[in-house]
């Protein structure tokens, strides 16, 4: 699968991780664009950060979508009475196929033919665009980034800066190319060029379909984050909009939005506030003069009440989607979104899509990590990353505990020689006078010792057994 494919959950292809990441290692301009890139949103996180109790505001976000997520299925049922008195027709979708159909049959019903799209991680799970347009629905996205990866025929490769590993020079010709533009580094021109030709897109379309932030139950509201306007148009022009969202973001109150809303917008993007905050209640009342007709909000599974059922796994379920992880990630920075293959890439990907696919299927992602802990430490909501990642490399070799029936009759990942050797490195181990024994005679023959220990001698050279052991060395001492 090239990386201009799609990458949800139907359709990932995360084998050929590891060709793609070596090749995007070997693409200096690539390299380029992603560390100059990385490097600048680092520094403003920190600055934005400055004066802030930082840790105290984490354990608050932590405690809030905890409390969130104790309390989901409740939340859920009070969100859909709420938006339901609103005037909001709520749908549920198990998967991103029948989210796919829910959003086509409210386009059918309204004889829509245009569909205008706000920024939405949860459409890429569900490959909306392409499926609208195998209905004959022309789905265009309005967001800056993703407008540019669609006309590039890519996938987004950061969460929140979908055109990340595209310089201006870049962007500059593809837009050049498809849209007419002239040839400029000018960043002003271009987004002013983008503009124009969105704008009357938005007059023209039928439905905007956004994403979701927050979904506020005890007052019915959907929160939707944005800098450039595109959110609110999307949202407010068309006569009919479509929200559609994970089940895992709904909250308990406005109080709580507050804190999360802090939180996200520093480790995303750096600063103290976004341009626009979106909340959105109902469709627009009969003494309005603007707004939509329709609201619909659909509530996306996908996997996520699987996820819910275990008491370790759960915790993926907090992320408020920032980007800061893949932001700080070495092997994120070095390779870039698209190498990973998947809706999710970086950290919070490696740990997020297994569950959605199964690691028969995912089992390489939580190796694409040097487990150095920076995701975890910058997390706004504090994930335990790292902690997650062990854990699925284990049930890569192992077995998948969360989805049984997907790696049903492969067993366990291992070779027969590796599980050979590894159970019988656990029992000597487990034996103290047989470990000395072993110790002592590898000390003694050390010179047969192989010089390539398989893939860790790839990149490493083999340690040599010391001449003496520990214990004889001690022994010495204390004589």
């Amino acid at each position: 699968m090239s990386e201009t494919a799609q990458h949800s959950a139907h359709h990932i292809d995360v084998k050929e991780f590891h060709p793609r990441a070596r090749a995007a290692i070997h693409n200096p301009q690539i390299r380029q664009n992603f560390r100059k890139a990385m490097d600048g949103l680092m520094s403003k996180r920190k600055s934005a950060f400055e004066g802030w109790d930082l840790e105290t505001l984490r354990d608050l976000g932590a405690n809030i979508r905890m409390r969130a997520l104790a309390n989901l299925p409740d939340l859920l049922e009070q969100l859909e009475q709420k938006l339901t008195e609103n005037g909001i027709t709520v749908h549920w979708a198990a998967d991103g196929d029948e989210a796919c159909e829910i959003v086509r049959d409210i386009c059918v019903a309204r004889n829509a033919r245009s569909v205008i799209k706000g920024k939405s991680m949860v459409s890429e799970e569900m490959e909306l665009n392409h499926y609208l347009e195998e209905q004959g629905i022309e789905a265009l996205e309005s967001d800056l980034g993703e407008y540019i990866v669609q006309l590039a025929e890519e996938t987004p490769s950061h969460i929140i800066m979908p055109a990340i590993h595209k310089n201006t020079e870049e962007i500059s010709q593809l837009l050049h190319d498809k849209t007419g533009t002239d040839l400029s580094h000018d960043v002003e021109y271009l987004t002013a060029n983008a503009r124009l030709q969105l704008r009357e897109k938005f007059m023209n379309a039928d439905v905007g379909v956004s994403g979701v932030n927050f979904a506020v139950a005890e007052t019915g509201t959907l929160c939707l984050v944005e800098n450039e306007g595109n959110g609110r148009m999307t949202t407010t022009v068309p006569p009919c909009h479509i929200a559609v969202t994970g089940i895992e973001k709904v909250v308990p109150n406005l109080e709580d939005v507050t804190a999360l809303l802090a939180l996200l917008t520093r480790s995303a993007t750096g600063q103290h506030i976004t341009t626009y905050f979106n909340m959105i209640s109902g469709p627009r009342k009969a003494d309005e003069l603007d707004g939509p007709e329709e609201v619909h909000v659909v509530l996306v599974d996908n996997g996520r009440s699987t996820i819910y059922q275990d008491d370790e796994l759960l915790d993926t379920l907090r992320c408020i989607r920032c980007g800061a992880c893949m932001n700080h990630c070495p092997v994120y920075t070095r390779v870039g979104g698209h190498a990973y293959g998947t809706t999710y890439p970086g950290p919070i990907g490696k740990i997020l899509m297994p569950h959605m696919v199964g690691l028969d299927e995912g089992r390489h992602l939580p190796t694409a990590s040097s487990l150095c802990g920076a995701c975890g430490e910058v997390c706004p909501v504090k994930i335990p990353i790292p902690d997650l990642l062990v854990r699925l490399r284990q049930e890569a070799v192992d077995g998948d505990k969360l989805h049984p029936a997907k790696v049903r009759g492969h067993g366990a990942k291992r070779g027969k020689v590796e599980a050979m050797i590894w159970k019988g490195w656990s029992w000597m181990h487990a034996r103290p006078g047989i470990y000395r024994m072993g110790t002592s005679l590898g000390a003694r023959f050390r010179k047969l010792q192989p010089g390539k220990l398989g893939g860790w001698t790839q990149y490493r050279t083999a340690p040599k057994l010391a001449a003496k052991t520990l214990h004889e060395r001690m022994k010495e001492r204390s004589q």
